[in-house]
């Protein structure tokens, strides 16, 4: 993937401020990422209006700030002020595409171990990230030889980049072995999601997903596409766990979150899905994804925050 622009203002603890003169100091690179927390938010452009949706913001606001308590951060803002600090940031950089903005939240530390100072920085910056939805990006995904982190060891509920390892090492052995992605197994063999996505199957028209307590973060787009499943599309939605053997036996299957958006899978462990193509079921789910994140689709209009240029 080509190297990511980023706009040249970003919002550091309260202020707007040039790309420039955020600096830190080098050695707090390390100390600081153990406790940093961060979250994912994409915009995009309605092609009729011009103007950006920001794609279900309060409720990722309200999962960072659930990161940042989980962690035991104090920080001094409210979802309102990192709700109209977005709002700001995004205005400011002006941009005239799709966006994805990361808010990202650290303490500075002299050691590997606890915090030496709870007060946590808050960082959010803004980049472009061309969505592939309605293209033709599909996933040779495999089921990995890494485990699944647990809630009570490092728990996937907090959006941590310390969690990130596991799925750092679960995408790095994928794609030696010639995939595109990794599914990962709980301890107890049920899967849980893929590294920085979760996954839903179909089944004799039935979307299953693994439950929350499957080793899974808290999705927000998950969340959302299963409401749009249910109420868009009319289809039945199940959460339970999930069997490895039910990867294989699937109709359908597509990966879900702010990232990887709604990602196709069409083989895992080289045994086909279906007839090797995109299932019918999960490209209604992608086409009705994409019409509600760029506001083409008027209902759920609750789920966007607009943004035009003044």
């Amino acid at each position: 993937m080509a190297e990511s622009y980023i706009f040249p203002t970003i919002w550091w603890d309260g202020k707007l401020t040039p790309l420039e003169n955020a600096t830190m100091n080098v050695t707090q690179i390390g100390t600081a990422s153990v406790s940093s927390v961060f979250e994912g938010i994409r915009a995009y452009l309605n092609p009729n209006t011009n103007e950006l949706n920001v794609f279900q913001l309060d409720a990722h606001l309200k999962r960072f700030l659930q990161s940042l308590r989980l962690v035991r951060l104090e920080h001094d803002f409210s979802l309102q002020d990192l709700h109209d600090a977005v709002v700001a940031l995004v205005r400011e950089n002006n941009p005239e595409r799709d966006v994805y903005i990361r808010p990202f939240g650290y303490a500075e530390s002299r050691t590997f171990g606890a915090a030496t100072d709870p007060h946590a920085h808050v960082v959010i910056h803004v980049t472009d990230w061309d969505s592939k939805l309605k293209t033709d990006s599909v996933s040779h995904s495999c089921v990995s030889s890494w485990t699944r982190l647990t809630d009570n060891q490092m728990s996937p509920r907090v959006k941590a980049s310390a969690n990130y390892l596991n799925s750092r090492y679960a995408n790095e052995e994928a794609k030696r072995n010639g995939y595109d992605h990794a599914i990962l197994l709980t301890p107890q063999g049920k899967v849980a999601e893929g590294p920085g996505m979760c996954l839903m199957i179909v089944r004799n028209g039935k979307l299953i997903t693994p439950s929350i307590t499957s080793g899974i973060l808290e999705s927000v787009t998950r969340e959302s596409v299963m409401q749009l499943a249910r109420e868009a599309l009319e289809l039945p939605v199940i959460e339970r766990e999930v069997d490895r053997t039910e990867l294989y036996t699937a109709d359908e299957a597509f990966f879900c979150g702010t990232g990887i958006e709604i990602t196709p899978i069409v083989s895992i462990d080289r045994m086909k899905l279906g007839n090797g193509d995109p299932g019918e079921i999960t490209q209604r789910v992608l086409n009705c994804y994409h019409d509600v994140v760029r506001g083409i689709e008027p209902r759920y209009e609750e789920w966007r925050t607009v943004i035009s240029n003044e």
